[in-house]
């Protein structure tokens, strides 16, 4: 979808109230009756370019393909005025990210159960739910009857300066984590994606951080400032580098993410994070196997930290990334977002 989403500004700002009409149209049609499916479909998804729209499943599919962002909360409104039991995504992580800043107006915590076909150049929520990579709109039909539900929510990001405003998504990262992402875009004109792409990146950035100078922005970091839970605790620091930079963040309320990585350790559930204080270069060096999830009672000292928290702030002086585009600096919390229940095979 084309117009940028960090523009908070222009989101819908009215929060759904009670239980919304399209619960109730939803319940009224009985036990038995055929589910009445929703599917937002995104022409400019990766896998779906040049690819012609079929949606002759079910006479109960309602289609909608908004052309850009501002079209969605029109179509998630009209979705939702039906009644549907069922919501369908179809398009990579950027699609998901966008469908639920744009539905949480609308649905707020009371949304349909929602399928996300994998159509995007990163599919991250979709290897969480163990989505097989040629799921079809059939698939998640039959799967709304007979698969399994998996609860996720889905971080919630507010600018500390429009309270009334925030964006919802999945992967959060700053430092190094943006500059990744833009490489990332680079191994995508060359033809990975995925967890291909999520294995090229890693590995760029950690020669770039084991070779570069402090000058390097890999190692150089972002000026960060983290503060934890309703106390607004300040997060601790190693006193390795600058401790007012830090390297990497990445947050996550996902539980398995791609190419095996597991950068939070052994923890799964909820709000998590990750942080690197700026390393030297022999513990660089480490950022691989912890990243698979290897964990030593050390790695706070090293400069590592791997947290789960209720919800923290975070102010930067540059660019953060939600769900592979950039989002501006500036002060924001972040808490985890509704309680969303996905449909998985």
């Amino acid at each position: 979808m084309a117009n940028p989403i960090h523009e908070f500004a222009n989101l819908p700002r009215k929060r759904a109230e009670g239980a919304p009409a399209w619960r109730e149209r939803a319940a009224a049609r009985g036990e038995g009756a055929a589910p009445t499916v929703g599917l937002i479909y995104n022409p400019r998804s990766h896998r779906n370019k040049g690819q012609d729209l079929d949606s002759r499943v079910a006479p109960d599919v309602i289609v909608a393909q908004p052309g850009d962002r501002s079209q969605l909360p029109e179509a998630l409104a009209r979705l939702a005025e039906r009644g549907i039991d069922l919501l369908v995504i179809n398009g990579g992580d950027g699609t998901v990210r966008d469908v639920l800043t744009c539905g949480d107006a609308i649905f707020g915590d009371d949304w349909p159960a929602i399928a996300v076909l994998p159509k995007g150049k990163t599919n991250a929520l979709t290897v969480d739910l163990d989505a097989p990579g040629d799921w079809t709109l059939q698939g998640a039909i039959d799967a709304f009857e007979n698969g399994r539900r998996i609860l996720r929510s889905p971080i919630a990001i507010t600018p500390l300066d429009q309270p009334g405003n925030r964006a919802l998504g999945f992967i959060l990262g700053a430092g190094a984590f943006t500059i990744g992402t833009r490489a990332g875009q680079s191994a995508h004109r060359l033809g990975a994606f995925n967890s291909l792409a999520v294995g090229v990146t890693t590995l760029w950035g950690v020669l770039q951080t084991v070779f570069g100078t402090r000058r390097n922005p890999w190692r150089s970091g972002v000026r960060m400032e983290l503060l934890l839970g309703q106390a607004r605790a300040p997060f601790q620091h190693s006193g390795k580098g600058d401790a007012a930079r830090r390297q990497f963040l990445l947050a996550s309320t996902l539980e398995r993410l791609p190419a095996r990585l597991k950068p939070f350790g052994a923890l799964r559930k909820g709000l998590k994070l990750a942080v690197l204080d700026q390393l030297d270069r022999r513990t660089t060096l480490l950022v691989p196997i912890v990243m698979m999830g290897w964990t030593n009672p050390g790695l706070r000292d090293r400069g590592f930290h791997q947290v789960s928290a209720a919800q923290f702030e975070m102010e930067l002086d540059d660019q953060f990334i939600l769900d592979g585009e950039a989002f501006p600096a500036g002060r924001y919390r972040i808490e985890p977002g509704p309680e969303l229940e996905f449909v998985a095979p």
